[in-house]
């Protein structure tokens, strides 16, 4: 078993403060097991510049995991590329494999994966990996219940899904939306991580549109037979702080043999 921590729209300015969430986020990853690979589903830095990338590989440096960084509509190409290099990369953590896409389409906010990429993935997902894939993207495949959301997601999605088909990808991670999201694309389980800026209300009062505060991350476990995408909220005091070892002893005792 393996797992992946998510952390997705991050919107880095080059205001010190606007890094405050992700100081946190990495806080709380570090706490516990660590992950065999950070995710980072797109929109890096607010608005591309520089600077936001600097602070970035800063706060990243004594992480001590791979990083998988993924452009966004957000991010700008050349600043993206000067810190992390191609953003259309495969890593191998173990026996998995991470494919990371461009689905960025410059100028524009919605996606689209080309031609050319298309055929790169259809090569490298030949031949399957043993633990399988995990396929990252910025844009999510899925429509969403946010009508602005909606508009904006990755366009073509079935040639996606033709060239995923019968392959050996386990899970879809991607962000964009600012809301969690789950659903299916050629047979393979798509999980759209919340943000870690705000979220989107999909239960918005009629006729509006709304954001609200809220920082999330997500993890995705690799089990033996099957991929759990999990939201996990960034704030929230704890109601109960127990000893694991004790207390799946006690759990363990009472189930029924």
């Amino acid at each position: 078993m393996s797992w992946l921590a998510v952390v997705s729209d991050i919107h880095l300015t080059p205001d010190p403060e606007s890094a405050a969430a992700l100081s946190r986020a990495l806080a709380r990853i570090g706490a516990g097991t660590p992950p065999d690979a950070l995710i980072l589903p797109g929109d890096l830095a607010a608005d591309g510049r520089p600077e936001a990338y600097d602070t970035l590989r800063r706060l990243l440096e004594p992480v001590g995991v791979p990083v998988v960084p993924v452009m966004g509509n957000h991010d700008g190409i050349e600043p993206f590329t000067a810190a992390f290099g191609t953003p259309d990369r495969t890593l191998r953590i173990g026996g998995t494999r991470i494919v990371a896409l461009d689905s960025t389409i410059p100028g524009h906010h919605h996606g689209r994966l080309g031609a050319e990429q298309l055929e790169w993935l259809a090569a490298e997902l030949a031949e399957p990996a043993p633990e399988g894939t995990v396929l990252v993207l910025h844009h999510p495949p899925l429509p969403s219940p946010a009508p602005s959301v909606d508009l904006l997601r990755l366009r073509e999605p079935e040639k996606l899904g033709e060239v995923l088909a019968g392959s050996d990808v386990r899970m879809i991670v991607c962000g964009h939306a600012h809301h969690a999201g789950a659903g299916v694309l050629a047979g393979i389980p798509v999980w759209v991580a919340p943000a870690l800026v705000h979220q989107v209300d999909v239960f918005p009062p009629v006729g509006r549109l709304r954001g609200v505060a809220g920082a999330s991350l997500s993890r995705v476990d690799l089990f033996a037979d099957c991929t759990v995408a999990t939201a996990v909220p960034l704030d929230g005091d704890p109601v109960y702080d127990v000893d694991a070892a004790e207390r799946i002893a006690w759990m363990t005792e009472r189930i029924p043999r």
